[in-house]
């Protein structure tokens, strides 16, 4: 990396770019259907509108995609170099992808959740607002969300803020913490506008992520290998859609 970035080819603001366009783009395209479902007389659309990012947030995945084939096209890479796949390496990278999750997605997102609800609400299993929690969605963009939605999400998400960002920010910042919290704090900003409820229930989304996203960064920067820690968020992302969304 360090050599393309010395010959121009890594503009300096493209982390900035691909880290910034992931919030944008989910707020982007939540507006447009906040604005859909206004159209078609839903029900306290902006509630409703909680429901649905595992629907448009693939249009979210399309943007980020673009930006970054721009940004990789620039670099002289290709798109799929981010994910670095190699056939031989699969038998031992899913199994531990698999380990990750079994591992590191309960103590991070349980334990940061607990965490994050005894500091923004003073107490554990606080009343979170409406259709934060159990999720509905008519039968077909339920079905979408749990077939389509989640192995597209995760893949994005994992180029983006380990497979792009974070390697050249390292190089960049010449410091691992340093980069390490810079793509923390807007990998799980993010989730703060997944569903927008208010300014506390935002920052609890916030900081439940933290250790979440600040674990996985520092394992890719151990491992220097992004399908392991793709395996692992489709097993979270897939977990999310099977037990916290039904039919309604």
């Amino acid at each position: 990396i360090q050599p393309r970035i010395v010959e121009g080819r890594v503009p300096r603001y493209g982390p900035l770019l691909a880290l910034v366009s992931r919030s944008a783009f989910i707020l982007l395209f939540q507006g447009i259907t906040f604005l859909i479902l206004r159209q078609l007389n839903v029900p306290n659309a902006p509630v409703a509108l909680r429901n649905w990012w595992p629907v448009y947030g693939t249009l979210a995945d399309l943007g980020c995609l673009a930006v970054l084939i721009w940004l990789t096209q620039r670099e002289g890479i290709r798109l799929l170099n981010l994910i670095g796949a190699v056939k031989s390496k699969l038998k031992t990278e899913i199994p531990l992808g698999v380990g990750l999750f079994i591992v590191v997605f309960p103590v991070t997102v349980f334990g940061g959740g607990m965490l994050a609800q005894l500091l923004v609400y003073g107490q554990l299993n606080p009343p979170f607002p409406e259709s934060t929690f159990i999720r509905t969605l008519p039968l077909l963009a339920l079905l979408y969300a749990r077939i389509l939605w989640w192995p597209i999400w995760s893949v994005t998400e994992e180029m983006i803020y380990n497979g792009y960002a974070l390697p050249r920010l390292v190089e960049m910042t010449r410091s691992r913490w340093v980069s390490v919290g810079i793509v923390a704090f807007f990998f799980s900003l993010q989730h703060s506008f997944l569903m927008l409820a208010g300014f506390q229930f935002g920052l609890y989304m916030f900081l439940t992520f933290i250790p979440l996203t600040i674990t996985m960064e520092l394992i890719y920067l151990r491992i220097r290998r992004l399908p392991p820690l793709i395996v692992a968020h489709w097993l979270m992302d897939l977990s999310n859609v099977l037990f916290l969304f039904q039919v309604g």
